[in-house]
């Protein structure tokens, strides 16, 4: 029996575009917003540093700038950075409605400045019990510790829990842990596939 839902945030809760802060950043270096995403994919051992809190947001700035021969400020830069995310309001209401019958968790791969910007724009957002994030843990989805820390925190077993994630490799990864799970893409009626797990919503029907 489930009793406990834990849902990614990126492209699931909130939807988020990379390529607008390529576009604002190019603005201020010599590369066009498509060579600045070349050039960040390049280097995900420093975007998985950022992420896992291993490298502070002052260093984060100071070598993307370096690396992109930027002139741009902190503020300005990180103004642009974080300001790529948008609301996806059926799935924030449903899992608002599925907080009456369950522990609610929020298990995201995100570093410290986005975070923190969301929870200043988004402030609707933050109604789960609790908020397992790569950057406080120090690890990333799809790595088993990560799902070990949320299911810790929400002291439930595995089998317990329903996961929600917009990417194979993250649900294959809960899976992997026991858990129950679910691929969220642009297409996927939630509510019907949380119905197939015997997820109810508040007033006692099911999701569908």
């Amino acid at each position: 029996m489930i009793s406990t839902v834990i849902s990614d945030l990126g492209k699931v809760i909130l939807y988020f575009d990379n390529h607008i802060f390529f576009r604002n950043l190019a603005e201020y270096c010599p590369y066009s917003a498509r060579a600045i995403a070349a050039r960040v994919h390049g280097h995900r051992d420093m975007i998985r540093a950022f992420d896992t809190g291993k490298l502070d947001a002052d260093d984060f700035y100071r070598e993307v700038v370096r690396k992109l021969g930027a002139d741009i400020g902190k503020e300005a830069f990180f103004r642009i950075y974080c300001d790529i995310f948008s609301l996806n309001p059926p799935v924030l209401d449903l899992l608002r409605r599925l907080k009456a019958g369950y522990k609610m968790i929020l298990l995201s791969n995100t570093d410290v400045k986005r975070f923190h910007f969301i929870k200043k724009k988004f402030p609707e957002i933050l109604f789960f019990d609790e908020y397992i994030l790569s950057y406080e843990v120090g690890c990333l989805k799809p790595d088993p510790r990560i799902y070990k820390k949320a299911l810790q925190k929400a002291e439930v077993r595995a089998e317990e829990s329903v996961f929600i994630d917009d990417l194979p490799e993250n649900i294959e990864g809960a899976r992997g842990a026991g858990m129950n799970a679910v691929l969220y893409e642009p297409h996927t009626d939630l509510a019907s596939e949380l119905k197939k797990m015997n997820v109810v919503i508040e007033d006692g029907a099911r999701c569908g």
